[in-house]
């Protein structure tokens, strides 16, 4: 391999997808999996297979899907999660088994109750005993970031010595500074014995909004494997974001590094994860935001109109933006519809996509176009075609001075029901009318609205999620009326109780 060579590592199906609410299915799963060969990930983290029969069969039918990657399954420094983790690569064409277990002082201490010696022979033991079974291994010491840099040497050198091909040293909180990091993965390429015969892996959080910077601080150190996820989804503030790393290395021609990303399918990937998790990409979001490549100060749209580098540094046709897109409105055809989603990075099957043409005529009538976002929102929201409960009609009167009332009528199960009821704004009517026909103990724990353009014909995401019987649902809707949006979400939420 190319010395320059950085590989991808993708876990935005393993630690992306541990993010509250944006659970997928197996068939979203091998979607996305796709999507990411077709980007050029070198490595996708599919799942850990002993976590749930969910995970490991999306481990096997990944495994099955995607060609050239390789498949990684993720597992503790346990034996009974290696031989699960095993059993559900059985399939992938290159595989690979990643094992680990923390070694900062807080973990010995207080996770393990154990000492630093026994870490380093539990750690020894999991890799041979995966070594028996696959070749490729992965061993990552969580906690790194603050784990002191001798004693992670010692673990490193052990890891590799027992025979793990690639060593993660993630920043599991976030904690350090891009100097830091980089210096100890620098420690690391010139301490540890036999440090020639495997990768050194970055796996950064932004806990503290430097997973990016820690990350390349880490790659211009000497570490060859970056690992990522798509928009920066992960647990609690997220993951170091792919396509900031790939337009980063892409950007810079001086740091002399390379990646097999195709960058022009960044931007369809990034929508078509977004979608699929109903996980909004904040609109300043670095590369994939909305306003990425927006100007809003004279000055700058000045600068911008007489040479576009005075401002930007990356050509939005580069991440895979259509500057020429087809404009969308009510007088589109099915044809129309499909080309754009296959611009998107979104292929639709012939039998859905007369469903998703009827909810565009119907968005179509309430706006003058239908844009990019419009349109990935209702690709991607075909799945309430199966739900139990199904919204029937909804009818508000609210104003000033008066009252709101909402009349709600429900198909559940085929059978009709209908109710009314008064509350403190539209919203509360209409979502406590429609618990006078479900009787379910529920609590709206979290209500988000977000527009996706602008104008007072604009569609509304509502992200909503419902605590029922000790357990959060999450629920997604859009509708041109916001009333009529949250009332999609809180369905959403319901028909996910029987689930």
């Amino acid at each position: 391999m190319d010395k320059n060579r950085i590989l991808i590592f993708d876990t935005t199906l393993r630690d992306g997808e541990q993010v509250p609410g944006c659970q997928l299915n197996t068939i979203e799963k091998i979607e996305v999996a796709k999507g990411l060969e077709e980007l050029g990930v070198d490595v996708i983290e599919a799942g850990f297979p002993i976590s749930s029969p969910g995970d490991f069969n999306s481990v096997v039918e990944i495994s099955k899907a995607v060609t050239w990657p390789t498949i990684c399954a993720l597992t503790r420094a346990v034996e009974k999660d290696i031989d699960v983790a095993v059993e559900s690569l059985k399939y992938a064409k290159h595989k690979r088994i990643h094992t680990g277990i923390g070694t900062s002082d807080s973990h010995i201490k207080y996770k393990f109750n154990s000492d630093r010696e026994h870490i380093i022979e539990t750690a020894v033991a999991a890799v041979k005993y995966a070594k028996k079974y696959v070749e490729d291994i992965e061993f990552y010491a969580e906690d790194a970031g603050r784990t002191d840099n001798e004693y992670l040497a010692r673990v490193v050198e052990a890891v590799i010595k027992a025979g793990a091909t690639v060593v993660n040293i993630p920043d599991t909180t976030g904690y350090c500074l891009p100097a830091e990091y980089g210096e100890k993965i620098k420690y690391l390429m010139e301490n540890v014995k036999g440090i020639d015969k495997a990768i050194i892996s970055t796996h950064c959080h932004n806990d503290l909004g430097m997973a990016t910077a820690n990350t390349m601080a880490g790659l211009l150190n000497g570490a060859r494997q970056a690992e990522v996820t798509i928009n920066g989804v992960g647990e609690r503030a997220g993951n170091t974001s792919l396509e900031e790393v790939a337009m980063i290395i892409r950007s810079h021609n001086d740091i002399d590094l390379i990646t097999n990303i195709n960058t022009k399918k960044i931007w369809p990937m990034s929508r078509k994860v977004s979608g699929l998790m109903n996980m909004p990409v904040q609109p300043n979001k670095a590369i994939v935001g909305k306003n990425a490549f927006a100007h809003s100060s004279g000055i700058h749209q000045d600068g911008v109109i007489k040479n576009v580098c005075t401002y930007e540094i990356i050509d939005p046709k580069d991440i895979g933006l259509d500057d020429n897109s087809i404009v969308l409105t009510a007088r589109s055809g099915r044809a129309a519809i499909k080309y754009r989603l296959e611009v998107l990075g979104v292929k639709i099957a012939e039998e859905k996509l007369d469903a998703i043409y009827k909810k565009f005529l119907d968005l179509a009538d309430k706006k003058k176009e239908i844009n990019d976002e419009d349109l990935l929102v209702l690709a991607g929201m075909d799945r309430s075609s199966d739900h139990h409960i199904q919204l029937d009609f909804l009818q508000v009167s609210s104003g000033v001075g008066i009252k709101s009332v909402a009349s709600v009528g429900l198909d559940i199960a085929g059978e009709k029901f209908e109710a009314a009821a008064s509350g403190n704004g539209p919203v509360d009517a209409a979502i406590k009318a429609i618990k006078q026909i479900v009787k379910r103990n529920t609590t709206i724990k979290e209500f988000t609205i977000q527009n996706i353009t602008k104008g007072s014909d604009d569609a509304a995401k509502v992200h909503m999620s419902v605590e029922h019987d000790g357990r959060i649902f999450y629920g997604f809707g859009m509708n041109t009326d916001i009333v009529a949006a949250s009332v999609e979400a809180f369905l959403e939420c319901l028909n996910k109780f029987r689930s």
